[in-house]
């Protein structure tokens, strides 16, 4: 499973169970909390009602059935209401108050079903009200209904001065009455904690995104670094950031190291063949020689020394190149005027081989670049393709706008290159056979011209051609 996949089902199954739990408990508590208000509020009103009360049933059980009480209470059951209590519409009034004896048996009942004369000496409420305790029930007013719960709370009466117990009062209220209430309050509740658990998903989903977005940006950046392309570090906030930033410490170090040993193996193999050369004509030129074999061997060492001195220099620029990020001193140029000069440093050498030089297309091109590095660059092609052209055939030429390029194209009538030797051009001392002879160069050459070109961010390409060899180097116009 990948990695955001995991980030964003392990959030969501926090942010689920926290849900979950949350809405559970928030849940659980309304209903009970409301009962609560709802029965606080109850043992305030059968305690006024008991003092009301204590008049009419000192006086006897006609005073009280015929009594203020009795007629208040009636006149309570027909009074109409409408009510919008929080948005919702009460239109009826729902409380029950009977009154029994200090006996138990009711006396007064405002109930639809008038239970007076009846013995209620056994209810809960009644029962610890007339031993002075507090007196409170549930019951079900239809059997097997849970819908049909009806609250009752009861206060003793007392006569009033002698505070002798008379009777008892309860106040009855269905819970159905409030139900909607707490449906309200828990549709609220769910709506809340949906929202929230959305909410939270939300925000999951944009930090898991955020996450793997900069993972992969790192991950792609290794990747790319690894098949060998240059790129700045990606920059990423946080200890992502940081963690970018070691792997670019890591990446320069790890390359230092390598690009050290592998210059010096190559270096090695590359200085065996003059070095073995000068020792052999050094070790001949002790003995006693004709003049023209001792001129012959002198002559070779100043050619080993030579070509020892244009390695090693070629080297420490290939390798001065390698360590820079980009051009040190771009500036605009003509980059038509700057290979003309660069040709005309050469002339010497084409007019010595009798090479013809052939402009198939020449358009002028500014370009902001580095002109020592892009001559340097044009030099070692230009030398390259003398190297393999034959005496007196023709090089052609291009240079012209291409794609949003400036392409340089350069062709030798040389014998080109073998198939498999097509993946290495351009890589350090690696090299063909110069025509007529076994003498291989460096392949610093191309390497160089290689390293200019991606450090303006262009490519080097080489294409076959019969016969010969076209060399396409190609930089960005900006």
């Amino acid at each position: 499973m990948r990695l955001g996949l995991r980030l964003f089902f392990a959030f969501f199954l926090i942010a689920g169970l926290t849900a979950f739990f949350i809405l559970r408990v928030f849940l659980t508590e309304v209903q009970p909390s409301v009962r609560e208000v709802m029965e606080d509020m109850m043992v305030d009103t059968a305690n006024l009602l008991a003092e009301i009360a204590a008049e009419d049933l000192a006086a006897g059980p006609e005073a009280l059935a015929n009594g203020r009480l009795a007629r208040q209470l009636h006149d309570y059951a027909k009074r109409p209401v409408d009510a919008r209590i929080w948005g919702l519409h009460k239109k009826s009034l729902d409380l029950r108050i009977y009154v029994t004896d200090a006996e138990g048996q009711v006396l007064l009942d405002s109930g639809p079903t008038a239970a007076v004369g009846e013995d209620y000496s056994q209810w809960r409420d009644v029962a610890l009200a007339l031993r002075g305790e507090y007196g409170a029930r549930t019951s079900l007013d239809v059997a097997r209904d849970q819908r049909s719960n009806v609250m009752y709370v009861a206060a003793p009466v007392r006569e009033p001065g002698t505070r002798r117990l008379l009777g008892v009062i309860s106040v009855a209220k269905p819970l159905a009455t409030v139900q909607s209430f707490v449906n309200r309050a828990e549709r609220r509740i769910l709506i809340a904690g949906l929202s929230l658990l959305l909410f939270s998903t939300a925000i999951g989903v944009a930090v898991t995104g955020w996450l793997v977005m900069n993972v992969r940006r790192l991950r792609n950046y290794a990747q790319q670094v690894q098949a060998g392309e240059r790129l700045a570090v990606p920059r990423v906030p946080g200890e992502l950031g940081d963690l970018a930033q070691a792997m670019d410490a890591m990446r320069g170090r790890l390359e230092g190291r390598e690009h050290i040993e592998q210059t010096v193996r190559a270096l090695t193999h590359e200085l065996k063949s003059p070095l073995a050369a000068l020792r052999g004509a050094g070790e001949l030129l002790q003995d006693e020689l004709p003049a023209a074999d001792r001129q012959r061997f002198a002559a070779q060492v100043v050619a080993q020394s030579e070509r020892l001195d244009e390695l090693v220099g070629r080297m420490l620029e290939l390798s001065k190149l390698e360590m820079q990020q980009g051009p040190t001193h771009a500036k605009p140029l003509q980059l038509d005027a700057l290979v003309d000069q660069v040709i005309a440093g050469l002339q010497d050498r084409f007019d010595q081989q009798h090479l013809q030089l052939h402009w198939l297309k020449r358009e002028p091109l500014a370009l902001k670049a580095d002109p020592e590095l892009l001559a340097l660059a044009f030099s070692n092609l230009l030398c390259n393709a003398l190297d393999f052209a034959p005496p007196g055939s023709a090089l052609e030429l291009s240079l012209a706008a291409v794609e949003g390029e400036a392409r340089f194209e350069l062709r030798d009538q040389g014998p080109g290159v073998p198939a498999a030797a097509w993946p290495q051009l351009g890589q350090r001392f690696f090299s063909t056979a110069r025509p007529g002879s076994l003498r291989k160069g460096s392949g610093l050459g191309l390497a160089i011209v290689r390293q200019v070109a991606l450090l303006h961010g262009g490519s080097l390409r080489f294409e076959p051609a019969e016969p010969g060899l076209r060399v396409v180097f190609a930089l960005p116009l900006h």
